[in-house]
């Protein structure tokens, strides 16, 4: 029953597509009730759920053998009633229209699982970043329970936190391009590689800057898009030939906490 890759999601740069929006959502709220924790656990719970899902569908495809079956199939159940008794302590407190948010969850999931039963979820960057944003919906669903009701302000939090995890997942496809390679590529061919991710970082910190200087968002919230900015350049100039998978994702680690940690105090 306890096996860690049936139990535990194995892909740890993950966490962060998750926790980074609850957190900002919390803090912008200004506040964290009983019904935050509900949504914190439904949340959690439902990213939990992927991992025993994809394992049930790994072993009736044939990639996995069927002794797995019986403890893919206990998580399944378990995360599944742990985030439907969250989400009816969401209901009870009042908060039932956030059940909305995780309709476009739905397509999405069976969409990854569809491609995990053709052994093709590997590499699939857009998948990811459509996922991203149906993660990043947490943080307008904090945002109303700190607030106590819908307010706006939360759509400018889910397409904030969703922008930053865009850019950070094609940036991380970069790095690990660009460690595959047999020797530095030279200086056009380093920039044609990361255009994609200047692109990303340079469309969220021109959009921050521009709509802070207008007063639209709170005026510094460039900030944190400007360090991801200087770490997407600094990586396009200075690939990662040879370097280890944990040490781009601990590096991207490091960048996306002190991206939301930047985030929360900026706004404010």
């Amino acid at each position: 029953m306890f096996r860690k890759h049936i139990a535990i999601p194995q892909d740890h740069g993950s966490w962060v597509f998750i926790l980074s929006p609850l957190l900002i959502g919390i803090f912008a709220g200004d506040s964290f009730t009983f019904a935050s924790f509900h949504l914190v656990i439904a949340a959690m719970a439902a990213f939990m759920l992927r991992q025993p899902a994809t394992a049930i569908i790994k072993i009736y495809s044939g990639r996995r053998s069927r002794e797995e079956l019986t403890a893919a199939r206990f998580w399944f159940v378990v995360y599944g009633a742990i985030a439907l008794f969250a989400l009816i302590g969401l209901t009870l407190e009042g908060f039932a229209y956030l059940l909305y948010l995780a309709v476009p969850g739905i397509p999405v999931f069976a969409w990854h699982l569809w491609l995990v039963s053709k052994r093709e979820e590997r590499r699939q960057v857009n998948v990811e970043i459509i996922a991203t944003g149906v993660l990043s919906l947490t943080a307008p669903a904090a945002y109303w329970i700190g607030v106590g009701h819908y307010d706006p302000t939360g759509w400018w939090l889910w397409i904030l936190a969703w922008f930053q995890s865009a850019a950070s997942i094609v940036y991380a496809y970069l790095r690990l391009r660009q460690r595959e390679q047999v020797e530095v590529p030279t200086r056009s061919e380093r920039w044609r590689m990361g255009s994609r991710a200047a692109l990303y970082t340079s469309f969220n910190l021109a959009s921050t800057l521009g709509l802070g200087l207008v007063s639209v968002l709170p005026r510094l919230i460039f900030i944190p898009y400007l360090v991801q900015w200087i770490e997407t350049i600094w990586g396009i100039t200075h690939p990662a030939t040879g370097w280890k998978p944990t040490r781009i994702g601990i590096r991207q680690l490091i960048v996306s906490t002190l991206w939301t940690v930047l985030f929360i105090l900026c706004w404010r």
